[in-house]
C-alpha cells in the first residue's frame, strides 16, 4: 500500500497546531480565571522545598503548562520572592503537574470533541461576564484539545503500513539513547512536552510503536521540555539561568536513571496495564505520572546539592530587588505604635529608594534602548507596587491603635508620602512604555530632542532623591530647595514644549517623535509634582 504523504503531513500538523493552540488557549483562559492569585500562591506557600512541590503541582495543572510555571517562578526568585531551594521544589512540582494532560488525553472524548468546541464557543460568544466567557474558553480549548488529537491520530495511521517506520522503532527499542535523543529532539522542536507525549500516546495506540520503543522517547520529551526555560534564562539574570540549570539537571539525570531502569519500568507499566485494565493511551499516561513522582521522590533529597552545585557552575552576584517589606513587624503595632511608624518610616523610604532606581533604569533604558533596564524598571515598579499595598495595611493597623497627636501627623505624612511614591512608579513605567513605542515603530528623536531629555531626566531624578532625603532627616531646608528644583522642572517643561513645537514647524522631527517626547516631559513633570508634595509634606509635619 502506497503512503498518501500529503494526507500525513497536513493530517499531522494541522492536528498537531490545533493541538498546541488549545492547551495554549486553555491555558490562558484559566490563568486569567485565576488573575493575579497565581504568583500570590506561589510566594505564599512556598515557604520550603516540600511546599513548593504541592504548589508546583497545583499551578501547573491550573495552567496546563510546567514551562509557564517555571517562567513566574524564574521571575519570582529574580524579584528575591522565593530562594533557589524553594524554586527547585516548584520546578520538581510542575514536572508532576505537566503530566495531568497526558492523564486528560488518554481519556478518549474524540468523538466528542465537535458538541465541546460547540458548547466552549457558545458560552464564548452568547455571555458577556467574564467569568462564564472564561469557562467558555477553557471548555474550547479543551475540545480543541481532542480534535487536534484525532487528526494527528488519522495522520499516523497510514505509517502502520511503512517499512522503513516499523523498522525505526524497533531500532529504537534495541537502542533507547535513540528514543530518548528523538523525544528530546522533538520536544525541543514543538517546545512543548505535552504535545510530544500525546503524539506518542497516538503512536503507541495506533500500534505504531512498542511500549520498549515508546519508554525512551517519553524520558527525551521530559528532556526537551526544559529548552523553554533555557530559551527564557538567555541573557536574563543569575537567578533566572540557574533556575534553568536546574530544571534541566533534574530531568537529564531523571532520564538517565530510568533508562538505566528500563527493564524492570516496563515490566512495571506492563503490570500496571494488567492490574488496572488500561488501554494503550493511559498506559503512557500512568508512565508518565510514574517517572516523574518516582524522579521528584529520589531527587527531593539532592535539593540542597543541587543548589550548591548551580550555584558553582555559574558563579556571580545575582542582581535581585527585595519585594518583601523587611521593616513591618506587626509585632510593634500593639507594643508600641510610635516604634512600628519608625518601622514603616523605613520602609517608604526603601520604598522611595525603589522608585530613584526606577527612574535611573528608565533614563539608561530612553539612552541605550537596552531591554534589560526596561525589564528592572518593570520588576522596580512592582516592587514599589507590593510594599504599597503592604505598608499601607501596616499604616491602617497602626491607625486602630490609640496614638498620640505627634504620631497622628507622622501617620499622616507617610501615608501621604506612600502614595506619592506609587505614582512615581506609574509614571516611570509611562516612560518606559513611550520607550517601547518608540522602539516597536522605529520612532528617532533629534539630538537637540535627547539633550533636553537628558537634562529633564537628571533634575527630576535628583529632585526625587532629595525629597526622599528631606523625609529621612526631616529637614526643611532639604524640603524647601526640592521646591526650588520643582519650579524649575515645570519651567523646563514649558521651555521644551515650545522648542519642540519650533522643531515640527521646521520639519526637523515627525509627529510620531514629537508625541513620545511631549509624553516624555509631562510624565516628569508629573513625577516633579510628586516629589514636592513629600517635600510639603515634611514642611507641613515637623516628625
Amino acid at each position: 500500500m502506497e503512503v498518501n504523504w500529503q494526507e500525513v503531513l497536513f493530517g499531522f500538523i494541522g492536528g498537531l497546531g490545533i493541538f498546541l493552540f488549545s492547551i495554549k488557549f486553555m491555558g490562558d483562559a484559566l490563568q486569567k480565571a485565576a488573575g493575579d492569585r497565581l504568583r500570590s500562591i506561589l510566594d505564599r506557600f512556598t515557604t520550603n522545598p516540600f511546599m513548593g512541590v504541592l504548589v508546583g503541582i497545583i499551578v501547573t495543572i491550573l495552567i496546563q503548562s510546567s514551562s509557564g510555571t517555571t517562567v513566574i517562578v524564574v521571575g519570582l526568585v529574580s524579584a528575591g520572592f522565593m530562594t533557589l531551594r524553594q524554586a527547585i521544589g516548584v520546578i520538581m512540582g510542575a514536572n508532576v503537574g505537566t503530566t495531568v494532560t497526558a492523564f486528560i488525553v488518554g481519556i478518549d472524548l474524540g468523538e466528542y470533541a465537535l458538541p465541546i468546541l460547540a458548547v466552549g464557543a457558545f458560552l464564548i460568544f452568547f455571555f458577556r461576564k467574564n467569568a462564564i466567557q472564561n469557562m467558555g474558553e477553557v471548555i474550547f480549548g479543551f475540545g480543541g484539545l481532542f480534535l487536534g488529537l484525532e487528526l494527528m491520530s488519522s495522520g499516523l495511521k497510514p505509517l502502520r503500513e511503512l517499512e522503513a517506520f516499523v523498522d525505526l522503532t524497533l531500532t529504537m527499542a534495541d537502542i533507547p539513547v535513540l528514543g530518548v535523543l528523538a523525544g528530546t529532539i522533538f520536544t525541543v522542536i514543538v517546545q512543548s512536552s505535552s504535545a510530544t507525549v500525546a503524539i506518542l500516546q497516538g503512536l503507541y495506540d495506533e500500534g505504531l510503536m512498542t511500549l520498549g520503543a515508546a519508554l525512551p522517547v517519553l524520558f527525551g520529551d521530559n528532556i526537551g521540555t526544559t529548552i523553554t526555560a533555557v530559551l527564557a534564562a538567555l541573557g536574563a539574570s543569575v537567578a533566572a539561568k540557574r533556575a534553568a540549570a536546574v530544571h534541566v539537571l533534574f530531568n537529564v539525570i531523571g532520564s538517565v536513571i530510568f533508562l538505566i531502569l528500563l527493564i524492570p519500568f516496563t515490566a512495571y507499566v506492563e503490570w500496571l496495564a494488567v492490574v488496572l485494565n488500561l488501554d494503550e493511551k493511559m498506559q503512557i499516561a500512568f508512565a508518565h505520572g510514574s517517572f516523574n513522582v518516582a524522579n521528584t521522590i529520589i531527587q527531593f533529597p539532592l535539593i540542597g546539592l543541587w543548589a550548591y552545585l548551580v550555584t558553582k557552575v555559574i558563579p556571580g552576584e545575582d542582581v535581585t530587588i527585595e519585594f518583601k517589606a523587611k521593616h513591618l513587624d506587626p509585632h510593634f503595632i500593639e507594643q508600641s505604635p510610635t516604634i512600628a511608624l519608625g518601622q514603616a518610616k523605613e520602609e517608604v523610604l526603601r520604598m522611595g529608594d525603589f522608585s530613584v532606581k526606577g527612574l535611573e533604569e528608565t533614563y539608561e533604558y530612553l539612552k541605550s534602548k537596552n531591554k534589560k533596564h526596561a525589564e528592572m524598571g518593570y520588576q522596580l515598579e512592582d516592587a514599589i507596587n507590593n510594599l504599597d499595598n503592604k505598608i499601607t495595611d501596616y499604616l491602617v493597623m497602626i491607625s486602630a491603635e490609640s496614638i498620640s497627636n505627634a504620631d497622628s501627623t507622622r501617620h499622616t505624612m507617610l501615608m501621604e508620602t506612600v502614595r506619592d511614591i506609587e505614582r512615581i512608579g506609574d509614571h516611570f513605567e509611562n516612560i518606559i512604555e513611550l520607550v517601547d513605542y518608540q522602539e516597536n515603530n522605529r520612532v528617532n528623536l533629534t539630538p537637540d530632542a535627547m539633550e533636553d531629555l537628558d537634562e529633564m531626566f537628571q533634575l527630576t531624578i535628583g529632585t526625587v532623591r532629595k525629597a526622599l532625603d528631606s523625609l529621612n532627616t526631616t529637614s526643611h531646608d532639604i524640603a524647601r530647595e526640592v521646591a526650588e528644583q520643582e519650579d524649575l522642572i515645570d519651567r523646563m517643561e514649558r521651555k521644551f514644549r515650545k522648542k519642540h513645537i519650533q522643531r515640527l514647524n521646521e520639519g526637523q522631527c515627525t509627529g510620531q517623535a514629537g508625541i513620545v517626547f511631549v509624553d516624555i516631559i509631562s510624565n516628569l513633570e508629573r513625577i516633579g509634582d510628586h516629589a514636592v508634595n513629600i517635600a510639603e509634606a515634611v514642611l507641613g509635619n515637623r516628625a
